[in-house]
This record gives C-alpha cells, sequence and structure tokens, in this order.
C-alpha cells in the first residue's frame, strides 16, 4: 500500500471535558481503552498540536486524560472532537489471528460488489456507540453512505488489493426493493 506505513492512526477522540483542572474524556479506539495514552504523544489530525498524554482513570467507557498544556476546562472544551493521533510505527503489530490492519488503513480504499460492481471509496470508518460503520464515497459522487461493518456485509478486506468487497443490504445505495421497480410495502390505495 506504499504510504500506509506513514499514515497516523487515531488512537481517541476527546469527547468533552472532565472537571474544572484540564483533564479530558477520551472515546478510545483501542483494545485496551487505557491504551490510548500508552504510545506516546498523541498529535491532531493536522499535525499542528502535540500533546504529551497520561491517563487518569475512566468514566464509564471513557478514558480521562491529562494533556499536557491544558490547564483549565475552557481550554479542555475547546478540545471536544479533536481526534487523537500516533504515528503507526509506535503501534503493536497486529497478531496473525487478527485482522492484520487498522481503521485507518481502510479510508481510499474501493468499495466493490462480490460482482465487481463500483459502489465508490471508504471515506471513514466511524463509530458513534453501536458499532463501526463504514462510510462510503458512492462512486458517481452525491453525499455519503453509511453502513455497518459486519461479517455479512463486508465478507473480504483486501489491503493489498486496495478494495473491500462488501455485500451491501438493500437500500443501502439507493436500490429499489421491488422486482418491478416498485419499493416493497408500497400499495396502490
Amino acid at each position: 500500500m506504499g504510504d500506509g506505513e506513514r499514515k497516523p492512526v487515531c488512537v481517541g477522540v476527546v469527547t468533552g471535558a472532565h472537571g474544572v483542572r484540564g483533564l479530558v474524556r477520551v472515546k478510545p479506539f483501542t483494545g485496551e481503552p487505557e491504551a490510548v495514552a500508552a504510545y506516546g504523544p498523541v498529535t491532531t489530525k493536522d499535525g499542528r498540536r502535540r500533546f504529551a498524554i497520561e491517563t487518569k482513570g475512566m468514566a464509564k467507557d471513557l478514558v480521562i486524560c491529562r494533556l499536557e498544556g491544558i490547564a483549565d476546562r475552557d481550554a479542555a472544551a475547546a478540545l471536544r472532537g479533536t481526534e487523537l493521533y500516533v504515528p503507526r510505527e509506535r503501534l503493536p503489530e497486529t497478531d496473525e489471528d487478527e485482522e492484520g490492519w487498522y481503521h485507518a488503513d481502510l479510508v481510499g480504499l474501493r468499495a466493490v460488489g462480490a460482482d465487481g460492481t463500483a459502489y465508490g471509496r471508504i471515506a471513514a470508518v466511524q463509530n458513534f456507540g453501536a458499532g463501526d460503520l463504514l462510510e462510503i464515497a458512492p462512486e458517481g459522487g452525491g453525499e455519503t453512505v453509511l453502513m455497518a461493518f459486519t461479517d455479512e456485509n463486508v465478507p473480504e478486506v483486501d489491503i493489498e488489493g486496495g478494495r473491500i468487497v462488501i455485500d451491501p443490504p438493500l437500500g443501502t445505495f439507493g436500490e429499489e426493493a421491488g422486482e418491478d421497480g416498485s419499493e416493497a410495502g408500497a400499495g396502490d390505495d
């Protein structure tokens, strides 16, 4: 994948301030939540800001962290939505029995059907709390489409081939439900 090895990997996102002394709540994207601070300093997506990070505790499924240079609630609150990245080389190698890739590796891959249908490209991998979603930029342009990232919907991830094979649920890309072009359940009353 060439430059794939150099792409930083998002380990978490700041969800807001915690208390009045500059602590932040971080939604982790690491296998173990506390590992969000295990790989050294983090940077913002654009790389312009760098923070030493320290885990201070947990609050439900969020990690409470101190970011170097953030000393009060206003500064912490201003970071809400900030994604935290580390260089790939700081991350552990994936186990052979695991997928062998990080979500960051999927961005930019072609989304194709098993029959070769070109659906678009992966714009992002999102998680709003109910599981991972692929955000797909459609082939013909227009608004991105969200699809659950499940084994049923994504039978194959081919990093080397630059593609993800998908089997999108009916209607994901605006397909009609009925053979005759009518939507299922639509009646002519």
